[in-house]
């Protein structure tokens, strides 16, 4: 039995290191040839490369992939699908799901690899239909993890479940390099006893196991093994491509692929790989066996370091990590991998940077414990529930079924934004109404990659305008509002006069995805006054007084730092 290879580098691999960041166009230099190895697949697409896109890189991401899809001709496109959640980061209605999946397939998408992060098989049973509705290749995804609450016996049984589904394959999807030697031989062995099915093991170099682990799960009979490039290889990435060929060279597992193209293709990845230098952090870049304990995967950590960076918050980075199993413990050990992963690495952010566990809670974090992701793995404490969402009851339905069709709205709202509604715009406006907006209008300007620095002297550049940092400061008893600017720093107009004592702020950087008051409102303490996007989760902003609103200070879209004011209430 010859081992078949799937090729991350062009999606889980940079979204692994360098948080998502790989451009279309360096995408394309290299596209026809990995067309030319004879990979099993090439996952390129889905996962958050579609968010990334709008959000970071001015992309479509429908363009990139009709312009893969035109270079590579011989071997399959795959994608990983988050199963009722699309590539997003909640459940989206039926009508959706079916549409998103009929427009890939029309682009060009051949295999999808459908998971749901609760493995919650009733989140996967709409896309699964759709894949098979529109003749394309569904692939089941089991998301491997440990805790108290799961074993291999019970991923097997998921497995039967999969392929009674109708599943052409399935996947063990081990997010974060958790899967042992032992126990990827025992699981691989018990899913090929019940199901006769290919069998994919997707893992992770993040703990240092996967490679020996790729090993032992290809002699007990896995069929497909998922690698990258070695420029974009091992740390959170996957093994390299070019030394699992060779590892398995001669023997009856040979690939078959030429080991000498992949050197050649390989020189080329890497001249692409140095021009993403600046956003290799170190702490991706190697094995940390710590993920053993807080079982953050791959995709998560390198965007964990971004997200904290964004909150001048790196160096919580430790606490963070140890905050994070203890929060997944509370909420019901769900593995992680997204959303799931989003909902409870943001959660233990906020317990760190607030100094006191769920003060805040994310929408995210309230929507997941009221059941609006799926069946949770395991009851979570009426205390805990009563944290965070109060005296509500969580549901106990498929959390689609309350959701009622959405393209119909998203078609009204392109026309009266006078944006052209082409079937891929309506579905990407569906799955990212805010971001969307600005993306379809063009107000979205590309990420710019920070040089790799060298030994040459910086250019002389204008002193950058920047807005004056404001504190509180106290003087015998009275306290005072001051602004401080670097010197040699433009200083931005001033913003409007009001007092600090009676402002409301914003608990983080984010961005302002919508005000809930307007001057003159009477509201009291708890009220919702805004609501602000940090860290890919929506946070609600409350009040912490009673009375009226006489100042906002901020619009929808507006980028606001920690602890800057929103609201007046006088």
């Amino acid at each position: 039995m010859k081992v078949k290879i799937t090729d991350t580098t062009l999606r889980d691999a940079h979204q692994s290191l360098i948080a998502t960041r790989m451009r279309t166009r360096d995408m394309l230099e290299i596209a026809s040839d990995l067309d030319k190895v004879g990979f099993y697949s090439l996952e390129m697409w889905g996962g958050a490369t579609f968010d990334a896109q709008i959000r970071f890189l001015n992309e479509d991401p429908w363009e990139r992939l009709r312009e893969i899809r035109k270079r590579v001709k011989n071997t399959p496109l795959q994608m990983l699908l988050r199963g009722q959640n699309l590539v997003g980061y909640r459940h989206y209605a039926d009508d959706v799901v079916d549409e998103f999946v009929r427009l890939s397939v029309k682009n060009g998408m051949d295999i999808f690899r459908v998971f749901d992060a609760l493995n919650d098989i009733r989140n996967m049973k709409s896309s699964i239909e759709a894949v098979k509705k529109y003749g394309a290749h569904a692939q089941g995804t089991i998301c491997y993890t440990t805790s108290p609450v799961h074993n291999n016996d019970i991923f097997a049984d998921m497995a039967v479940k999969l392929a009674e589904m109708g599943c052409d394959s399935i996947c063990i999807k081990d997010m974060a390099g958790l899967i042992t030697p032992h126990a990827a031989e025992d699981l691989v062995t018990k899913i090929k006893k019940k199901v006769d099915l290919p069998l994919d093991l997707h893992s992770h170099c993040t703990s240092g196991m996967a490679s020996i682990s790729y090993f032992t799960a290809a002699n007990a009979g896995c069929d497909i093994l998922d690698t990258a490039f070695s420029a974009f290889s091992e740390g959170t990435s996957q093994p390299p491509t070019e030394s699992m060929v060779a590892s398995f060279a001669g023997t009856p597992l040979d690939t078959g692929l030429d080991l000498d193209l992949l050197n050649r293709i390989e020189k080329k990845v890497n001249v692409i790989c140095n021009r993403y230098a600046s956003l290799f952090a170190p702490s991706v870049a190697k094995p940390d066996a710590g993920v053993l304990v807080h079982q953050i995967p791959g995709g998560m950590i390198s965007n964990l370091v971004s997200q904290l960076k964004q909150q001048n918050a790196l160096d919580k980075l430790d606490e963070v990590l140890a905050e994070v199993p203890k929060v997944r413990a509370e909420l019901g050990y769900p593995p992680l991998v997204t959303p799931s992963s989003q909902v409870i690495g943001t959660q233990a952010v906020l317990n760190v940077l607030y100094g006191e566990r769920y003060k805040q809670v994310t929408k995210e974090t309230k929507n997941y414990v009221m059941g609006y992701y799926g069946e949770i793995p395991h009851k979570i404490s009426d205390e805990i529930i009563r944290k965070v969402v109060g005296d509500a009851k969580p549901i106990t339905c498929r959390p689609a079924d309350l959701l009622q069709p959405e393209l119909p709205n998203a078609r009204e709202v392109l026309a009266k934004e006078n944006i052209h509604a082409s079937e891929e715009n309506v579905v990407t406006y569906a799955m990212y109404p805010e971001i969307a907006i600005k993306f379809l209008k063009g107000e979205i300007k590309e990420e710019q990659i920070a040089p790799v620095k060298t030994e040459k002297a910086p250019e002389t550049k204008p002193a950058p305008v920047v807005t004056p940092s404001e504190f509180s400061v106290e003087v015998d008893g009275e306290e005072y509002t001051v602004r401080v600017s670097p010197l040699g720093a433009i200083t931005a107009a001033p913003a409007a006069t009001f007092d600090e004592k009676k402002a409301i702020k914003a608990p983080m950087n984010g961005m302002i995805l919508s005000v809930a008051v307007k001057v003159g409102d009477t509201i009291k303490e708890g009220s919702l006054v805004a609501t602000i996007e940090a860290m890919k989760m929506a946070s609600e902003i409350l009040s912490d007084r009673s009375g009226v609103v006489s100042q906002i200070l901020v619009k929808n879209g507006d980028m606001v730092s920690s602890k800057q004011a929103i609201v007046v209430v006088e």
